[in-house]
């Protein structure tokens, strides 16, 4: 059962794709983020790059395109397109009509040709290729030649056109219509074109909902479910001009709220942009996504099979298989993918394992192919790269590893701060030095007792004032001199004698368990008698201040201290 689910909110719009009611494609549409691909331009040839069989073409957008040498047709004020350099057909300030076929990603702009396509429901037309393709997915030999002849019977001159698999059954008068209606368009494009300048939009691809409508839904899909009003009425109308539109509109439902809350997709999304994917016999997949490819790695996880290694390890395998084909679609993964499934000795449970991938695969709109095993056992394949990935869509790199999913840990952080610091009192004629932290880093530096402290203040020679602050980053150091009696007093201990504070009590105290510790930005609060309410926040009064650490009560409910028994 296939199950398509339009969730229109203020500001986005998501689509997403269910197969026997599991997740397997997201669209998301944002008023700020419209898709360009399909989008056609009137560019600007800015820099032509013979060693790259390349050039660069201004379209208005932050970054120039990219334009190779293979995606150069016939154009205007150029020489004719062909099998010759980048140089011969294009040219630094020429204007070019463009259309980009693959979105800007990372440092890279946007990919474009000057074979445009225009694609429909049935269809694509090609205006600038006389060319006629047939969709591989429509493998029934006769229809497959009803349709060419269909096409070459409405091909307008000079011309292509693909046929697309919704296309199978056909007529050949909705085929014509189809033809001229998009013919039409394609004028409407070059008039556009003719009568601006450069850089220029001149014809904008459709927005999700239409998009899904003429790409996606077709006779296998079982239902569309929809929650705005306006967009189902909107669909409906889509729908009319569509070959079997009467079925199809008894398909589409109308449901208010929310409706990736109630069919579970929010969940499914956060699992989608995991590094793990659990398998449901307990092994897991390790998805790893680099720039240049994409690794993926299968385990047996808590899966230990019941009758031997083999089989545990063929049945994991197979489940991984099937699970990496909708992570792939789901994630949106596009270049080089490299899986390391787990170690198989049999040929033919390695046979068994790439036939399954395959299988699953051919669910895919984006073309896939597997290259086979490599020497060393791996699976090498490539799935085309169109648009930007699921996590580069949702998410953004972390400002503070920037993206490299790691930070540094508290002692090495810890290890820097204490260089930091004898070159600082080296520099600094100031009596003291104030250091804040992280309340993590402020505590390893203080040390059991400020043993580490004392020992930093005898190495450097000054009065070292260690400040945790929770708002610090990990890896965030700030360093200041203290130049008065006045400013030493002031930073000395967070806290003041008869304070009343709301502290948790982390642990119990490390020699007199009957006390337990709290820590205000990395600064110790030793409580008398809460070595019991580890967990738990309790008020307490300060009784006694030192320098790295402070002595508290706890507060009975009068509002006095307790007394200790």
């Amino acid at each position: 059962m296939k199950h398509i689910l339009m969730q229109i909110s203020e500001g986005e719009t998501q689509v997403a794709v269910l197969e026997d009611d599991q997740l397997v494609e997201i669209y998301v549409e944002r008023g700020a983020d419209q898709r360009l691909v399909g989008n056609i331009y009137n560019g600007r040839i800015e820099n032509v790059l013979p060693g790259m069989q390349a050039a660069f073409v201004n379209i208005g957008l932050d970054k120039n395109a990219f334009l190779y040498v293979e995606d150069v047709g016939p154009t205007r004020g150029g020489r004719e397109g062909g099998s010759g350099s980048i140089g011969s057909m294009v040219r630094e300030g020429q204007e070019i009509l463009v259309q980009v076929v693959k979105e800007p990603i990372g440092t890279k702009g946007a990919r474009v040709t000057t074979h445009v396509t225009l694609p429909g429901r049935n269809l694509v037309l090609m205006p600038t290729m006389d060319y006629i393709g047939i969709s591989r997915r429509i493998d029934n030999e006769k229809e497959r030649d009803r349709l060419r002849r269909m096409a070459e019977a409405v091909k307008p001159a000079g011309m292509g056109l693909i046929i697309r698999t919704v296309a199978e059954g056909i007529s050949e008068g909705l085929l014509e219509q189809e033809v001229r209606t998009l013919n039409k368009l394609w004028k409407k494009v070059q008039a556009r074109s003719q009568n601006s300048g450069a850089p220029n939009l001149v014809h904008r691809d459709l927005e999700l909902v239409q998009r899904i409508l003429r790409d996606l839904y077709s006779e296998n899909v079982d239902r569309m479910t929809v929650n705005n009003r306006w967009v189902y009425e909107k669909v409906l109308d889509y729908i009319e001009c569509f070959e079997n539109a009467a079925m199809l509109r008894k398909r589409v439902l109308m449901e208010q709220g929310d409706l990736f809350e109630k069919y579970g997709l929010d969940l499914e999304i956060e699992k989608a942009l995991k590094r793990k994917v659990w398998l449901k016999s307990g092994g897991y997949l390790v998805i790893d996504q680099m720039e240049a490819l994409t690794a993926i790695d299968v385990n047996t996880g808590k899966y230990v099979g019941s009758t031997n290694l083999a089989d545990t390890v063929l049945k994991t395998n197979l489940e991984a298989a099937v699970e990496i084909a909708r992570q792939l679609r789901l994630r949106n993964i596009g270049g080089i993918i490299i899986i390391d499934f787990i170690d198989m000795e049999e040929a033919q449970d390695q046979s068994r394992v790439v036939a399954a991938l395959d299988e699953e695969l051919k669910k895919d709109k984006t073309r896939a192919k597997i290259m086979g095993l490599t020497q060393l056992g791996l699976v090498e394949m490539t799935r085309k790269k169109v648009q930007q990935g699921l996590d580069s869509l949702l998410q953004k790199p972390c400002p503070y590893c920037e993206g490299r999913g790691k930070v540094l840990s508290e002692e090495t952080i810890g290890l820097r701060v204490q260089k930091k610091i004898m070159a600082f009192a080296r520099q600094s004629d100031a009596p003291a030095i104030l250091i804040e932290v992280n309340p993590a880093v402020a505590s390893l530096l203080i040390g059991s007792g400020g043993s580490h402290l004392k020992q930093l203040e005898e190495r450097s020679g000054k009065r070292i004032i260690i400040k945790g602050n929770e708002t610090f980053h990990l890896e965030h150091v700030k360093t200041r001199s203290l130049n008065s009696q006045q400013e030493i007093e002031e930073f000395s201990a967070p806290v003041k004698v008869g304070q009343v504070l709301q502290v948790r009590i982390e642990e119990p105290h490390i020699i007199n368990g009957f006390d337990g510790i709290a820590r205000i930005n990395g600064y110790v609060l030793d409580v008398e008698g809460a070595g019991e309410s580890v967990g738990e926040t309790i008020t307490v009064e300060v009784s006694k201040v030192f320098r790295t650490y402070a002595k508290a009560r706890i507060m009975g409910s009068n509002g006095y201290p307790q007394q200790a028994t």
